[in-house]
């Protein structure tokens, strides 16, 4: 990596730092904003997604606004195990991925500072709570539509991303038979072929392609490409070694072929494609107002998914890639809406001219960047080396 680049990487560390620290406090509870200016609400999922980056920063400030977070969740938690989708409203429920980010995130707390037991009964009853998520009383778990971190997208049944999380805390927890079971059902998002070449009557299946289904349920599916669920599977090490590397030869050739037909100007991938476009049986008409094809839920950039699929890189052992989508990221972050930021770390941009179109200084934007470096400077991806070390143990 050139100079230039390292100290380019420098500063935009230390801007992650600021903009953490400007966003500990917010006007809930003094509970963390989810961004600088716009959303001083303490939204629980980026504030769960942004424990990775704040537990690797090493700042003492910032992990202990992340433990007033997770202790103000787990005083709101629903009766039965429900974590909120507002860290500090017990009536707003009804997320997908806020309890089993919970979870995942309060493992990673406990091991940062060590605290093995720390909200032991609120974990218990989310435990609790994500098993009675399987439908079939099995080991994946189901959604509703619009109930996860896409609350402008369709994700039915069973859908990858979640169940990524669910896979990831069982092992990080030690829970391994519970996560090779899982492993075993989650083999039905990749591509099966019988020799014959027939089809395989499996509703999670990807038909010649290396990564993991969008989602599926029943006679329903969608074979889209969802980067963030197939980097948490790459990091989790639900995808093998041989795997991941496929799914990330086949990430970098599909935006190598977007760029060509003027989808893609940035050198990172979107977060969802092929986008979904208005002909297509899979369009709501709600898109058109907030889910242009390229565009939020639909294909935009999102930099704290491309610090997770840095994140992926690093796992698969493809350093100099990670390098290069290092340095890529760190250009995006420079990128704002608002005049006079060094760095902008913005929530989202637009496939097709990379232009930021979200909140500056959102929390999760700077977190995942933090992640991201501490994974390439150290070649280790923090919390999930011991994930993946036994997915490839109990898994093989």
């Amino acid at each position: 990596m050139t100079t230039e680049n390292l100290k380019l990487i420098d500063s935009a560390k230390e801007a992650a730092i600021t903009v953490l620290l400007h966003n500990s406090k917010g006007p809930f509870l003094d509970l963390p904003r989810t961004a600088g200016w716009g959303y001083p609400e303490p939204y629980t999922r980026d504030l769960m997604f942004s424990v990775l980056g704040i537990a690797v920063s090493g700042n003492s400030e910032l992990l202990d606004s992340i433990r007033k977070v997770l202790e103000t969740l787990a005083a709101n938690q629903s009766e039965k195990g429900h974590m909120p989708s507002l860290v500090h409203d017990s009536e707003d429920r009804g997320a997908s991925d806020t309890t089993p980010l919970f979870l995942l995130a309060t493992e990673i707390f406990r091991k940062t500072v060590n605290e093995p037991d720390f909200l032991k009964n609120a974990v218990e009853k989310s435990l609790l709570w994500m098993e009675y998520q399987s439908p079939r009383d099995r080991y994946l778990v189901a959604q509703q539509p619009t109930s996860d971190w896409r609350d402008e997208q369709w994700v039915l049944g069973y859908g990858l991303f979640v169940n990524t999380l669910v896979y990831s805390y069982l092992q990080l927890m030690g829970d391994h038979d519970r996560a090779k079971k899982m492993h075993d059902e989650m083999e039905k998002f990749t591509i099966i072929r019988d020799r014959q070449g027939e089809h395989i009557q499996q509703r999670l299946v990807v038909r010649d392609k290396p990564h993991y289904a969008f989602w599926a349920y029943k006679n329903f599916k969608s074979e889209r490409f969802d980067l963030l669920g197939n980097s948490l599977a790459i990091l989790s090490g639900m995808a093998s070694f041989k795997t991941a590397k496929a799914i990330i030869e086949w990430i970098e050739k599909e935006c190598a072929e977007m760029k060509t037909r003027g989808e893609l100007t940035v050198d990172l991938p979107p977060n969802f494609y092929p986008f979904i476009k208005p002909e297509d049986s899979d369009w709501h008409k709600r898109y058109a107002d907030y889910n242009l094809p390229g565009n939020y839920h639909n294909g935009g950039i999102w930099p704290f998914i491309c610090g997770l699929y840095v994140a992926a890189l690093v796992a698969a052992q493809k350093y100099e890639l990670a390098e290069i989508k290092l340095v890529e990221l760190t250009k995006l972050i420079k990128r704002s809406r608002t005049k006079d930021l060094d760095f902008g770390f913005n929530e989202w941009f637009k496939s097709q001219n990379g232009e930021p179109m979200g909140q500056d200084w959102q929390t999760w934007s700077a977190a995942l960047y933090l992640y991201a470096v501490k994974c390439v400077e150290e070649k280790t991806t923090p919390f999930f080396d011991e994930i993946r070390a036994a997915s490839f143990r109990y898994n093989s």
